[in-house]
This record gives C-alpha cells, sequence and structure tokens, in this order.
C-alpha cells in the first residue's frame, strides 16, 4: 500500500480514540474486497485422470530410428550414438543408465 508522507498524521490520543466499532468496520470493508469463487466453474476446468478421450487426436509426426542412434536397454529411449556408453545392438546401454 502507498503511504503519503505529507498527510497529516494521528497522534497517540487520536490513535487510542477510535471505537471497536470502527475497527471491525474497516475489517470488515477489508475482506469485501475479495473475490468470491464459484466452486462450480472451478470444477468443470479441471480434469480427472481416466477421462475419456477417445476424441481427442494428437498431430505427433513419428520418424524412425536413425542410423546414427541406438535404443537403450534399461531405459528404452532413443539416443544418438555420442550417447552410448557400452555394448552393441540389443545390449546397448546409454551414459545415463551406465
Amino acid at each position: 500500500m502507498a503511504t503519503d508522507y505529507d498527510s497529516p498524521r494521528k497522534t497517540d490520543e487520536e490513535l487510542h480514540e477510535e471505537s471497536i466499532e470502527e475497527l471491525k468496520a474497516r475489517r470488515a470493508d477489508a475482506k469485501s474486497g475479495q473475490v468470491d469463487i464459484d466452486e462450480e466453474e472451478e470444477a468443470q476446468n479441471i480434469e480427472l485422470p481416466g477421462a475419456d478421450l477417445s476424441g481427442e487426436e494428437l498431430a505427433v509426426r513419428v520418424v524412425p530410428r536413425q542410423e546414427n542412434e541406438f535404443t537403450c536397454s534399461r531405459c528404452f529411449l532413443i539416443h544418438h550414438h555420442t550417447q552410448l556408453a557400452r555394448g552393441q545392438g540389443a545390449n546397448a546401454i546409454c551414459k545415463e543408465c551406465a
């Protein structure tokens, strides 16, 4: 909150003169600025696990493994040949799994 340093300040006597009712009213006014959230609308935007995605289509281009790539026998990911730690063919292991 911005503070206006040029405005006159309250003295200690003025601070103690404020009634409890005024303080409660201020607190109620401060709470009234909060935004109410519609719980129904929030619930509609949540996607639950196991939701039916049969109508959805993915547009992903699948590229076959290239000559300079290998499939790790531990993590089953395709890596570039520079990531080969040891082994050949079906026994190849990447640097991350080694």
